[in-house]
């Protein structure tokens, strides 16, 4: 039986050759948990789904609304046989019901705590409101997983360059003691800003030894 261990580190992958693999609704719904997998997390309005299209060149890859929440599956898009990202759903959705969010929080924590072959986490957040609550939670738990953890500071494009730099700051000062896997950028989807930053941290981890 193949295990992560006996993997081989795959070469850099091609984001603009990301296709859509499989959508679970729970945990044992997830492809097989092999090979290397970042997962992007983030609130309903962080801009999750428009990252991922961004970054892969593919505005019908991951699924936009302009209604919160919309990404309520775990979603797997294959970069290689080995390599994939995943659209986790989107946390702090207002119009759905209290029982559907407390099923959903349980399959993000089961996710994010029992999958093997996840290497980070994408943690995107509104650069104009940072550090809500559930990314604390979020981040705890990379931390004590000991799991790296990625910030990208979503619509960079809302601010000017100072204000950008000064979020950016504020987060990095906040973050400062708590661990060296912690990283900042700043990121705007419409704008094409912070890729090649994302890109670089993304290369890393799904090129990365195993084991």
């Amino acid at each position: 039986m193949t295990t992560n261990i006996d993997l081989v580190a795959p070469e850099k992958p091609r984001y603009d050759r990301a296709e859509f693999l499989a959508s679970a609704a729970k945990f044992h719904q997830c492809p097989a948990d092999l090979g290397w997998e970042v997962a992007f997390a983030g609130r309903s309005n962080a801009g999750k789904s428009s990252a991922i299209n961004s970054l892969t060149k593919n505005k019908k890859l991951a699924r936009t609304s302009k209604t919160p929440g919309r990404t309520q599956l775990l979603n797997f898009f294959s970069l290689s046989d080995q390599q994939r990202l995943v659209d986790l759903p989107g946390y702090g959705f207002a119009k759905v019901p209290l029982a559907m969010k407390r099923e959903w929080t349980q399959q993000l924590e089961t996710y994010l705590q029992e999958r093997q072959s996840l290497q980070g986490l994408i943690l995107l957040m509104d650069c104009r409101h940072p550090l809500q609550p559930f990314d604390e939670q979020l981040i705890e738990w990379a931390l004590s997983a000991d799991m790296p953890c990625h910030i990208l500071l979503t619509k960079a494009d809302k601010l000017k360059r100072g204000a950008q730099q000064s979020a950016k700051l504020q987060v990095e000062k906040t973050l400062r003691e708590r661990s060296g896997k912690l990283s900042v950028q700043v990121f705007s989807s419409l704008k094409h800003q912070g890729h090649e930053a994302l890109i670089a941290k993304l290369d890393e981890w799904l090129t990365q030894p195993l084991g």
